[in-house]
């Protein structure tokens, strides 16, 4: 501890011991992809060793995260390890844009480019392409049974307005609290990240109820043609950011409750709470370019 503390009053950057996680996570992972591949070539075993390396997984983000954790309420991290952490964040933030541009990518040449060619815009030879019959390069597509058959859409001003706005309550929630930290007011602070991590739970169990009335109702599948595809790649993994998102907030907030954090040095905090406006950005794009338009 006291070697810490010279360290950090040196202006040093906190070198990291050897540590086991790193080789852990790999071997966990390894397995864990080793089960899934089983799975899909019907190896009895499979299920065994994917929920394996998935427990492994579990705990290497518990024993990882844990001594980081210690590392940090030992007064280890000065401010050069914060800035990096800060730029870790950044850029595994820019990552996720990038990863849900992607689809919206995708999202976009589907409907805007590649239905219209099909129905003869802008190249004449494909206008006398037979698809099947009552074809019409509309969007959303309906199909034949063979990619999913007729099915319909999911009203924008439903559910999914509802969702909106409880994601953007959650958007106000989080930064009440995050003022609170900076203000010292621990109470306010328990009740609203305690708030924002319970409707991001609500939104998750809300968004399970349309795709149970979407499947067996609406007939809206990811064999829905490309408009399923798309419908339920974005929300679908969406929806998981959310899921892990709040279970940080849950970490976040236990956390709280033992006492961690400060006015002045709340790295953690800050990153999941820009993790969560990331989220509610995400969301927008979707109910107006998925739900909406």
């Amino acid at each position: 501890m006291a070697h810490a503390q010279t360290a950090h009053d040196a202006g040093k950057y906190y070198i990291p011991h050897g540590s086991k996680w790193p080789i852990v996570g790999a071997v966990s992972l390894f397995v864990m992809m080793l089960g899934a591949a089983a799975l899909l070539n019907g190896v009895n075993i499979a299920p065994f060793i994917f929920w394996a390396g998935f427990a492994s997984v579990l705990f290497m983000f518990y024993g990882w995260f844990g001594t980081v954790i210690g590392e940090s309420q030992a007064g280890m991290y000065n401010a050069g390890v914060d800035r990096s952490f800060r730029m870790g964040m950044m850029w595994f933030i820019f990552s996720e844009v990038m990863f849900f541009a992607a689809f919206f990518g995708a999202l976009y040449y589907a409907r805007n480019l590649s239905v219209p060619w099909l129905g003869g815009e802008g190249a004449r030879y494909l206008s006398n392409l037979f698809l099947w019959q009552d074809f019409e390069p509309t969007w959303p597509t309906n199909g034949p049974a063979a990619v999913g058959g007729a099915f319909e859409t999911i009203p924008a001003f439903g559910l999914p307005a509802v969702n909106t706005a409880i994601l953007l309550t959650s958007g106000v929630t989080i930064t009440i609290a995050h003022h609170a930290l900076q203000a010292g007011n621990r109470g306010v602070l328990k009740i609203f990240l305690a708030l924002t991590f319970l409707l991001g739970f609500f939104f998750v169990y809300l968004q399970a109820t349309e795709y149970a009335h979407a499947y067996h109702e609406l007939n809206l599948t990811l064999g829905s043609g490309i408009y399923g595809s798309t419908f339920f790649m974005l929300t679908g993994f969406h929806g998981l950011h959310v899921t892990l998102g709040a279970i940080m907030l849950v970490v976040v907030w236990l956390r709280v409750m033992k006492g961690h954090f400060t006015p002045k040095q709340h790295f953690a905090f800050e990153a999941v709470a820009w993790y969560w406006h990331f989220v509610d950005v995400v969301w927008l794009g979707l109910f107006i370019f998925v739900y909406w338009l």
